[in-house]
């Protein structure tokens, strides 16, 4: 079981199962998102993804791949918490941020590295795609 929450603690979640993939992104609307390097994707079933406490708002914008993305997000803090495909899918990303254990990105599969910032180093061993 992996548990995670926004940074007020408002909302919370959990997810039964092992991830279906991780990813580190260096496109700009994840580096705005995170306001960081990149952002942390984890691919988990909806299936077994649930809301345990709050209610998240959500966000539409597109992506860089031409698709549409719903965001949530904490009303209260503005952390935020998973990403959803638009059409549904059956899987919803979760922001690795937000979750209680940190997870170790070491094998994660990085995406639009010909967007990452000067000085970011990715593992030799990394799977690495120049785009989406």
């Amino acid at each position: 079981m992996h548990t995670g929450s926004c940074q007020c603690s408002e909302i919370h979640y959990e997810c039964r199962g092992e991830p279906l993939a991780l990813y580190v992104c260096h496109c700009q609307e994840c580096r705005k998102q995170s306001a960081s390097a990149f952002g942390i994707s984890v691919d988990v079933l909806r299936a077994n993804f649930r809301v345990t406490q709050g209610t998240p708002k959500y966000w539409s914008r597109a992506t860089d791949s031409g698709r549409r993305l719903k965001c949530a997000f904490c009303p209260t803090c503005g952390s935020r918490l998973w990403h959803e495909s638009e059409p549904r899918s059956e899987t919803i990303s979760i922001k690795g941020g937000s979750l209680d254990d940190p997870i170790d990105i070491s094998n994660a599969i990085h995406v639009w590295v010909t967007r990452k910032l000067p000085g970011i180093t990715i593992p030799g061993n990394a799977i690495q795609f120049p785009e989406d």
